[in-house]
């Protein structure tokens, strides 16, 4: 049992975990080599992009080695909050950073070749389809909270991590078709990915709901176990875990909506664009003046 949760016990000490510590390793080492490769071929790759694929490698180190994550077993709501920087908020960021994109310009022409054919390959269609992935992004915490799977995550420690697996792989599926920043084998317009992206929002609310509603508690046989003798009661701390899914959740969704809209405004800039300039093509071939873009239409 550890000691009571502070702020300063929340970011130390860092834990030991192999697993995630090997991901973090790998996934900032990539990156930085894909964005070194791009630069010395002479192309510019966005800082804005490493920004946010840094800030997502960042949640996922946070959630899993930072001093809150030897909390995340005896604390409901602690748990909750590692679930929504795993399963959303460290995806959406690393979604942004356009991995693929980066990965198709470090790449040969036999590289990007043998990339394209395995965006292109059935199982990835299937995963990364905006109806699956939005699909297993809603369903799965449904089953892991409403079945005997939460307690055995918490009392193994193969589950626990397989559990924090689930979470960034099916939160990467969901964002990384709707951020658009990569080549996806389903492409959607912004008004498709908005639908699915606005989808989400009720069901956060309602699954939060449904835990602050609950009458049972959650693993109550195992957080009944462990004897805690501070903070909340355990139907505080699951009351409470509820309460982060369902204002914290929706929170992330609206970012998301946000981003897409942006996205979607700028679509339609670019196809004005077009517009214009296949107008003004037409009227050159026909021998007339192209109108000036300064002035009204």
């Amino acid at each position: 049992m550890p000691p009571p949760l502070t702020f300063s016990r929340a970011l130390l000490p860092l834990q030991f975990e192999p697993l995630p510590l090997l991901f973090v390793g790998i996934a900032l080492a990539l990156y930085a080599l894909g964005v070194r490769r791009v630069r010395r071929a002479g192309r510019r790759w966005p800082a804005a992009r490493s920004a946010a694929y840094y800030g997502g490698v960042a949640v996922v180190a946070f959630a899993t080695l930072a001093g809150l994550a030897a909390y995340d077993s005896v604390l409901f709501s602690v748990h909750m909050a590692q679930h929504l920087m795993l399963g959303l908020a460290g995806p959406m960021l690393l979604s942004l950073g356009a991995p693929v994109t980066l990965l198709l310009g470090a790449s040969g022409q036999v590289g990007r070749r043998r990339i394209g054919r395995l965006l292109a390959s059935r199982p990835v269609g299937v995963l990364t389809h905006p109806a699956v992935a939005w699909l297993l992004f809603v369903a799965s915490p449904f089953a892991l909270y409403f079945s005997p799977l939460y307690e055995l995550s918490l009392r193994h420690g193969v589950v626990h991590a397989l559990v924090h697996a689930h979470f960034l792989i099916v939160g990467s599926l969901f964002c990384w078709p709707l951020v658009g920043a990569d080549p996806v084998p389903h492409r959607q317009s912004p008004g498709a990915r908005m639908l699915f992206a606005v989808l989400t929002l009720p069901f956060h609310a309602f699954l939060g709901v449904a835990i602050m509603g609950s009458s049972t508690l959650l693993a109550g046989d195992y957080y009944a176990g462990l004897g805690r003798t501070w903070g909340g009661s355990l139907i505080q701390e699951q009351n409470a875990g509820g309460g982060l899914l369902w204002v914290a959740g929706d929170l992330i969704g609206l970012v998301l909506v946000v981003l897409l809209l942006r996205e979607w405004a700028r679509s339609d800039d670019v196809i004005a664009a077009r517009e214009d300039l296949r107008i003004d093509a037409a009227e050159r071939a026909a021998g007339r003046p192209a109108k000036d873009a300064t002035r009204p239409y």
